[in-house]
């Protein structure tokens, strides 16, 4: 457990506890908080506060913090005070607490940025003074935390879960307190709950580190709406989940996906990509519905983890083997096959008329002796990873015995998963009942079933991976270095591509400018210079060489071919300055308010497989990588894969290719030969480093990037930086000594 994650253990375990607003009224919050820490036996001292009682709930009564006597051999201080008065007496009670060296506040009280700008004035002035005194402060606005270890109830939820190993850390009070009553029905046990509340000081990450080291939690379960830092989030995530399954049900919208954007993989990848993505690349599962979180989490608990993803079917009925099956298939697990010994055991036992392969079907007459039977040589199989069995109640199906006969097989082959599917009413409530006991999954329906199976593949897999890595980097730190990394590219053209830019108070870049950039970062791009009037360009045409493409170039015309700003295969001088005085015109009469820079000459390309690279900013996460189809059919088909850019490594960017279409064109599609997938990769961990050495880049389009059968060429650029380094309220003179700051120095 980190130095951090070890402070927090007196949040979670103090030695004793203040109740701020302690009441003798059973209808109050603070009765709840003082009633919920004895009911749950906190072996600690509990010091009640209102200065109107004398004693509450038999335990004596204190008028301030201040009046608490030290306790312990040494004179302690209290440990954990949990505040619950007026939002507007908050912040007197936390220098009474401060006073009282008192190291950690609960704030249940609402009234804060919950409430408008009043209450977050409110709330900013408590979390500074927290942060001024050392004061660790979970909340405003939350209803508290539980530990069933400890165990404590500083919380004014209603009942005391049982214990367990589920960690469930909630940004929803009401969720939060939901779950502890539904708990107690669904008989899952839990080691801590934590309401965040507005997250004012402690938030995710802080809790993530706690449950990582906590060694009372197997599974950390998180229901949230937005991450605070998310970078940190998951640099945390990446190694914890390496060990202990990190499951979360998010909701909400980021503010990211308010912003405007101005290229197609702004448009492309919301807030909720780069959640997708983030938690892909640590390892954190990410459910749909509560049902799944909790689903999830008692097969995590319970079951050990699937070495592959080979799974069995054992049912006594046809249909929802089918659809179990269909499931599997759709998740992308695989049917299992049976050995010849299995399939040949199976039918010397099984009656004629049963399916001895994948599902397995032992009929509706089914005794709990030929589930048995089945269930064990389908476990002992070394070609099955893991298995889900399946009962229909029928007029002779004893749902209990055949209940038992899982168990009994459970305990003599517990090597891989075990999940069950009884599905029906109260014929198969008994036999549910006595798998949930053991330990064993039992679901009502085939795909809750399934989606738990394949959560616990996902996540051995990522683990696993995850795993790998980290040993690669101990083995090799220098390969693991960012800071290291800028030493591979020449960065000073960027930099000064982008002072050119700013000293002219633009923020997009114009196309040359761009295709310089990427050839820093060593992405081939087409020659491309910028021509100011025509004789310019028919002398840069001849230097680069025919055919040429002219394109206008101006920072306000985003898409050139709309106005017809782009002509294509001109072979001569004469067609050069011709058109060059065409497009011109053009574009001065459809786009009179837009500011020209001239016409950028580029060397034509030849056709190829065209492909999208693109990179837009996300506020959570840091910059968002894009590919997929380029060119006409990215918006189209919208064929993309995300990843985020930071610490995008190769087998990411594998991944990224071959979850588009555009994999099965670059493999070579009807006969037309395999095109060049090293040099894309390259050009796409190229890319990512590019966007996180400089972070000032909002948005990027690489688009499209021809693939040839031997290398790979940028046509098209669009770069824009961040709004950030323009500010329209400062004048020039002020920006350019900006930017001699951020930029000059990094010129050649």
């Amino acid at each position: 457990m980190s130095e951090k994650a070890q402070h927090l253990s007196k949040l979670f375990a103090p030695g004793s506890i203040a109740v701020i607003g302690a009441s003798q009224n059973p209808g109050k919050v603070g009765y709840a908080i003082v009633k919920n820490l004895l009911e749950s036996g906190y072996p600690g001292k509990i010091y009640p506060v209102n200065p109107r009682e004398k004693k509450i709930l038999g335990l004596k009564c204190f008028q301030s913090v201040k009046d608490i006597p030290p306790s312990g051999k040494n004179g302690e201080s209290v440990d954990l005070a949990v505040i619950a008065i007026p939002a507007a007496r908050v912040l007197e009670a936390a220098r009474e607490c401060a006073h009282s060296n008192i190291g950690f506040l609960i704030v249940v009280s609402a009234g804060f940025k919950e409430v408008g700008s009043e209450g977050f004035e409110l709330e900013k002035e408590l979390a500074a003074f927290c942060r001024q005194k050392n004061i660790r402060l979970l909340g405003p606005n939350c209803v508290g935390l539980i530990h069933t270890h400890t165990p404590v109830n500083a919380s004014f939820a209603r009942g005391f879960p049982q214990k367990g190993h589920i960690s469930f850390i909630s940004q929803s009070g009401a969720m939060l307190v939901s779950i502890i009553d539904w708990s107690e029905i669904a008989g899952l046990g839990f080691s801590h709950f934590v309401s965040m509340g507005n997250k004012a000081d402690l938030h995710e990450t802080d809790f993530l580190e706690y449950a990582g080291g906590d060694p009372s939690t197997k599974v950390i379960l998180y229901y949230l709406e937005d991450i605070v830092d998310g970078q940190k989030f998951l640099e945390k995530a990446r190694f914890i989940s390496a060990v202990k399954p990190i499951i979360v049900l998010k909701a909400g919208a980021s503010p990211a996906g308010a912003r405007a954007v101005t290229s197609h993989t702004g448009a492309l990848a919301g807030s909720d990509d780069a959640y997708n993505a983030a938690f892909r690349q640590s390892g954190v599962l990410r459910v749909d519905n509560m049902e799944e979180l909790f689903d999830m989490a008692f097969a995590f608990v319970n079951q050990p983890l699937p070495k592959g993803n080979r799974i069995a079917i054992v049912t006594n009925s046809g249909g929802p083997a089918i659809l179990t099956t269909d499931q599997l298939e759709k998740a992308g697990l695989q049917m299992a096959r049976f050995s010849p010994e299995t399939s040949k055991e199976l039918r010397s036992y099984l009656p004629p008329e049963a399916s001895i392969y994948n599902p397995v079907d032992v009929l509706g007459d089914a005794t709990a002796e030929r589930y048995k039977f089945a269930l064990e040589k389908v476990l002992q199989d070394s070609e099955v990873d893991g298995v889900i069995t399946l009962l229909c109640p029928t007029a002779t199906t004893d749902t209990t015995h055949i209940a038992r006969a899982v168990l009994e097989v459970r305990k003599q082959y517990h090597q891989k998963p075990l999940l069950g599917v009884f599905m029906g009413g109260k014929e198969i409530q008994e036999g549910q009942a006595l798998l949930k006991e053991a330990g064993i999954p039992c679901y009502l329906f085939p795909e809750r079933a399934v989606a738990a199976m394949d959560g616990m593949i996902k996540y051995y897999k990522n683990a696993t991976e995850i795993r790998q890595k980290i040993a690669l980097q101990k083995s090799d730190p220098r390969k693991w270095e960012p800071d290291k990394t800028e030493e591979l590219y020449d960065t000073a053209p960027v930099k000064a591509a982008f002072y050119d830019a700013l000293r002219e108070r633009r923020l997009v870049l114009l196309g040359h400018e761009g295709a310089r950039v990427l050839s820093a970062f060593n992405i081939p791009a087409a020659p491309s210079r910028l021509a100011r009037e025509p004789r310019e360009a028919t002398r840069i045409a001849e230097e680069i060489g025919f055919p040429i493409v002219l394109k206008i170039a101006s920072p306000k015309i985003l898409h050139k071919s709309d106005i017809g700003g782009v002509v294509t295969g001109l072979a001569n001088t004469s067609e050069v300055e011709k058109h060059f005085k065409e497009i011109m015109l053009r574009a001065q009469r459809v786009t009179p308010d837009a500011s020209f820079y001239g016409i950028e000459v580029q060397k034509m390309m030849p056709p190829g497989m065209e492909v999208i690279i693109g990179s837009s900013y996300d506020v959570q996460f840091g910059h968002l990588l894009v590919f997929g189809l380029g060119g006409i059919y990215v918006n189209l088909f919208e064929d993309v894969s995300l990843r985020l850019a930071q610490n995008l490594e190769e087998a990411d960017i594998e991944e990224m290719i071959r979850e588009t279409k555009a994999y099965h064109l670059l493999r070579g599609f009807r006969g037309s030969s395999p095109l060049d997938v090293p040099s894309l990769k390259e050009a796409i961990l190229n890319a990512a480093r590019l966007v996180t050495i400089f972070p000032e880049i909002r948005e990027m389009d690489i688009n499209p990037l021809l693939v040839y059968e031997k290398g790979v060429c940028a046509v098209d650029v669009k770069i824009t930086l961040s709004h950030i380094f323009m500010n329209d309220t400062h004048p020039i003179s002020e920006h350019e000594e900006l930017l001699a700051g951020q930029f000059a120095e990094r010129r050649i």
